[in-house]
């Protein structure tokens, strides 16, 4: 799992996949690795601030949007230029007109964070080919 690596909805995430057994990879703004959150297996400092948005939306096969920070809001239109599937927990949600039409089925909103798993496993079944 990939996340911001630091705390609040990142910190979160990342204890969750961490106590399910799973790998926690954290993309982190700075430097400086002391304030990476404590579940992550990996911890990769990259020095560049907001812009490490697009290494994590890049390197993930899809983004789960929690809450509605400009952060997270410009996390989810770099997924769904890349064509990556989005489920908002809670998040942003775009009108169908401002997701283009071969896209349209890459933003999922949900209510709950199994809903948001559920949901990421299910478009990967439904669509290997988009799968990286």
């Amino acid at each position: 799992m990939l996340c911001g690596g630091l705390g609040g909805v990142m910190e979160a995430c990342a204890r969750g996949a961490s106590m399910a057994g799973g790998v926690v990879l954290g993309v982190l703004p700075g430097l400086d690795r002391t304030g990476a959150n404590p579940y992550l297996t990996v911890a990769l400092a990259t020095g560049l601030g907001e812009l490490r948005s697009g290494v994590l939306v890049n390197a993930a096969d899809a983004l789960v949007a929690v809450g509605g920070s400009w952060g997270t809001f410009s996390e989810v239109t770099l997924a769904l230029h890349a064509h990556k599937p989005v489920v908002a927990l809670h998040s942003w949600s775009l009108p169908p007109q401002a997701v283009a039409s071969p896209g349209a089925h890459l933003l999922t909103e949900v209510t709950t964070a199994a809903d948001a798993v559920r949901t990421v496993l299910t478009h990967h079944r439904q669509y290997p080919a988009e799968n990286t």
